[in-house]
């Protein structure tokens, strides 16, 4: 490469702050990004360009590098293999060489690391000037950007984008064994490569303070002190208020084919079909709301589809769900449901809305950061969003709209009705929506507060640095999991010192709740109660299993317990037994069948048993407390569940304390768990196991009981590590 001085950019401030942002994989460029290309070239590309851009501008800064990996390839574009691109007068692109010439994914990188930051070294050296400040995007970047701050002897600022610890969850849901994440992702390293970085920078920049908490509290090197929210900014050139031209667009005309009367507000929500994003609740709140239906028309806007049924089986029951409730509820020409969009169809799909004065919904279980409700306030519309994550943050700042828990339908109602029912509340929410998105989420508002969070570094260095104890593994070596109703809700002390203790153990057990409720009823049992959202949620009586921070579900299970499930013919035959009576529909789910039962009438669970193989059903069939019956896929249950978990995260079973107090938890705590029953448990379901003498069986009740038998095992201090995972 040719390091002269003609490609320093000019600086009118030449006292100003030099920043060397560093974000090796993807294809970056100024004009053109081509965001969605593949993988690797997605938001973090747009955020650094623009980055770059919005802090050259600044006064106080004198000139912004952004270092990138060089690409010399015939499938993509030749500007890739430029060694200087010009961002502006004071910003521009650095491309240094490392590994082979050709485009390859970010996961191949890691063997030419070290080249990067030595390559990086020496042109910096043959420029002459030292950055003040080294900022790196993501894990590799974060490799390079300790060795090269460490080498430079400046502060270094870190932004991890993703973060491995938590990726690996949702691999592993996505029903990748752990050898496979290992060998396609290089895991281990990447996640050393975060400890690293998280250990050597001075500050680490988050987009919400949940962020913080949940994400990065996972690591060993977690010290929140050294951590600040800097929302990411917004292009307010394409995201603003409606101005006429949106009317008779593609879009429009698209969405306005499915109702009455187009002209009534819109109550926009625009997701992915994921049952976390909660679509299902946001259908039920209005259609169970004549005032809504009357004054406003509901847009869902839920991905790309040809045929439903082409789609995987999330989006399939997502979507299906949507089309039976929109005819249970008879809402033919109040809801549009359009079937396609375009990507720069998005910003005309807010300002329709707008100029309807209708208002934007995140009704999803969990929202990391909010990137639609700053784009939705951006364009003129009111917001109304989950209370969970990054929404909190955006209200917070905005004053623009209303928190709501996302799984009562009365507080989505009431919510949405505040803002639709008066003129004057509506307006103000929108002005008050543009403003804070000018302040806060502005690329110069973003611009400004980064810089006010790392002028500090550069004057005094970064905060004292507390030494963290590390283990050496990647994944949890023990977990406790526990029934939720029986041994969480009975005693509320007992309950504050068990959180305790989980907490004070996160990072090196893992914590599970094994319940017979859905999703959406554990979630509201769990938030009225305080118990924070577990590693591992397994729900339905196990026929699911979610991973934390998003509630990710674990396809692979779906597809295992799949096997043998006819659930048409299982309600055939037991929807006429005598005594048997099917629970409501929220009850049920498409891996469990529910029935209350009464034993005075009904035929015996022997007889049940007989019945179904007699129709050729092979299920599994609990009885809980003498009165619920629950039918499920003949690979599902607690206890198969528990074990599904240890064994795609290689966790001893003997590492694994399983805490229960009904028929349904026996399979759970037999075999080779550590298990106690709690002493309000259901008498005659568990009295066999009393001759097992694994289980403990405790004085105390409900968490009371699993903090008597944490101490009983000597859980947290008596398991080793296992030698494989001694990395």
């Amino acid at each position: 490469m040719n390091h002269s001085v003609a490609t320093q950019p000019s600086s009118s401030d030449p006292h100003g702050l030099y920043l060397l942002l560093i974000s090796v994989h993807g294809l970056i460029r100024g004009p053109n990004l081509e965001l969605g290309r593949d993988a690797d070239t997605g938001g973090q590309t747009l955020y650094v360009v623009e980055l770059a851009r919005a802090l050259a501008e600044l006064p106080g800064v004198a000139r912004v590098d952004l270092m990138t990996r060089r690409v010399q390839d015939i499938q993509v574009g030749s500007d890739y293999g430029q060694p200087i691109e010009s961002l502006g007068p004071k910003a521009r692109i650095v491309r240094i060489d490392a590994g082979p010439e050709g485009y390859i994914r970010k996961e191949e990188l890691w063997d030419h690391l070290d080249s990067f930051a030595d390559n990086a070294l020496a042109y910096l050296r043959a420029e002459g000037q030292t950055p003040d400040i080294v900022h790196s995007h993501y894990a590799d970047a974060g490799y390079v950007g300790t060795r090269l701050a460490n080498l430079l002897g400046v502060p270094l600022v870190h932004t991890g984008h993703s973060l491995g610890r938590v990726k690996r969850r949702r691999l592993i849901a996505s029903g990748l064994k752990r050898d496979v994440i290992e060998e396609r992702y290089h895991m281990a390293r990447r996640v050393e490569a975060e400890e690293l970085t998280l250990g050597s920078a001075s500050l680490v920049i988050a987009s919400t303070a949940n962020e913080i908490e949940e994400q990065y509290g996972l690591y060993d090197h977690y010290q929140p002190e050294q951590m600040r929210v800097v929302p990411p900014g917004t292009d307010l050139k394409c995201f603003m208020p409606p101005n006429g031209d949106e009317q008779g667009t593609p879009i429009a005309v698209e969405v306005g084919r499915f109702l009455t009367n187009p002209a009534k507000p819109m109550i926009l929500a625009l997701s992915r079909p994921d049952e976390r994003k909660n679509i299902a609740t946001l259908v039920r709140a209005y259609g169970e709301s004549p005032e809504l239906q009357e004054l406003a028309n509901l847009v869902v806007v839920a991905g790309n589809r040809d045929d439903i049924r082409d789609l995987d089986s999330g989006a399939q029951t997502v979507l299906g769900d949507l089309l039976l409730d929109i005819d249970r509820y008879d809402l033919y020409g109040r809801v549009a449901y359009p079937k396609h969009h375009k990507r720069d169809e998005v910003p005309t799909l807010y300002r329709l809305a707008a100029a309807s004065g209708g208002v934007f919904v995140n009704p999803a279980l969990t929202e990391p950061f909010g990137l639609t409700l700053i784009e939705a306030a951006a364009s003129g519309l009111p917001i109304v969003a989950t209370f969970d994550g990054g929404p909190q943050d955006i209200i917070g700042n905005c004053h623009n709209g209303y928190l709501i828990d996302p799984l009562s339908t009365d507080d989505m109602t009431g919510a949405l009705l505040e803002v639709l029912k008066d003129k004057g509340t509506w307006t103000t929410l929108v002005q008050a929506g543009l403003r804070g998105v000018l302040r806060h989420y502005s690329w110069q508002a973003h611009a400004e507060r980064y810089l006010e969070a790392v002028k500090p570094l550069v004057e005094h260095g970064g905060p004292a640095r507390k030494p963290p104890r590390r283990r050496p593994m990647l994944y949890h070596d023990r977990a406790i999991f526990t029934d939720l109703d029986q041994n969480l809700l009975g005693d509320p002390e007992s309950l504050t010192e068990f959180v305790r203790v989980v907490r004070e153990h996160r990072k090196c057990a893992s914590f599970g709740i094994v319940t017979g409720r859905s999703l959406e009823s554990a979630l509201k049992v769990m938030r009225r109660y305080g118990i924070p959202m577990p590693d591992v949620l397994i729900t339905s009586l196990g026929s699911e299993i979610h991973f934390a921070p998003e509630y990710a579900v674990d396809q692979a299970w779906t597809r295992h317990i799949d096997h043998l499930w006819t659930p048409s013919a299982v309600r055939a035959i037991l929807d006429e037994l005598p005594g048997v009576k099917r629970q409501p529909k929220e009850d049920q789910s498409r891996y469990k069948i529910s029935y209350y039962i009464d034993p005075q009438v009904a035929p015996s669970l022997e007889e049940i048993n007989r019945l179904l193989h007699q129709g050729d059903q092979t299920v599994n069939v609990t009885l809980s407390f003498g009165q619920f019956l629950d039918v499920l896929p003949v690979r599902a249950s607690k206890g198969f569940a528990v074990r599904w978990f240890a064994d795609q995260w290689g966790i001893p079973l003997e590492h694994i304390l399983a805490a229960g107090g009904s028929g349904s938890d026996e399979d759970m705590m037999r075999g080779n768990t550590l298990a106690v029953v709690v002493a309000n448990r259901h008498n005659d379901e568990l009295r066999a196991l009393a001759e097992v003498e694994r289980i403990y069986f405790a004085q105390a009740g409900y968490a009371r009981g699993i903090l008597e038998a944490i101490d009983y095992y000597d859980f947290y201090s008596a398991c080793q590590v296992p030698q494989l995972e001694a990395r």
